[in-house]
């Protein structure tokens, strides 16, 4: 069960990653999308990051942007799980304190936001491989020997 559970989180993590990336790159129809275009999710970025120079808003919005992309695409995939679950929950999670402190907290906990980052935390302490490129990676490794084995 707790293999179904795994893939389960990766599938929904990752997801969720991609819908958002989507929804600011205007995929998503107009009547369900969030910010619809890349310049209003500049402009939710500048609204959760008040402290930072205009200037610097496009760059942070890649910064995340791809960082979703990539840690999407890796939980997908399952290449070192456990160190983009951890990441994700990371993310989501300075994500939750810039809403927080910008806009309240009514907003984390409507899009779930602690929720995805708990999620991603729990993802992150999971060690059995199931469905996950890294156990086609790392299955042939020798384990490491220790001095006391020579």
């Amino acid at each position: 069960m707790q293999r179904t559970i795994k893939l389960y989180l990766r599938l929904a993590i990752a997801v969720g990653f991609l819908s958002a990336v989507a929804d600011r790159l205007g995929f998503w129809n107009e009547d369900v999308t969030i910010w619809g275009n890349w310049d209003s999710f500049l402009e939710y970025t500048q609204l959760l990051n008040p402290w930072v120079a205009a200037g610097l808003i496009p760059t942070i919005g890649f910064i995340a942007t791809a960082a979703e992309v990539v840690f999407a695409l890796f939980l997908l995939i399952g290449f070192k799980t456990e160190l983009f679950a951890t990441l994700s929950g990371v993310l989501l999670l300075l994500f939750a304190l810039s809403m927080t402190f910008s806009t309240g907290i009514k907003g984390v906990f409507d899009f779930s936001v602690l929720t995805a980052s708990a999620a991603s935390f729990a993802l992150g302490t999971m060690r059995e491989k199931y469905l996950e490129l890294d156990s086609l990676l790392f299955k042939y490794r020798k384990p490491h020997s220790s001095p006391q084995d020579r």
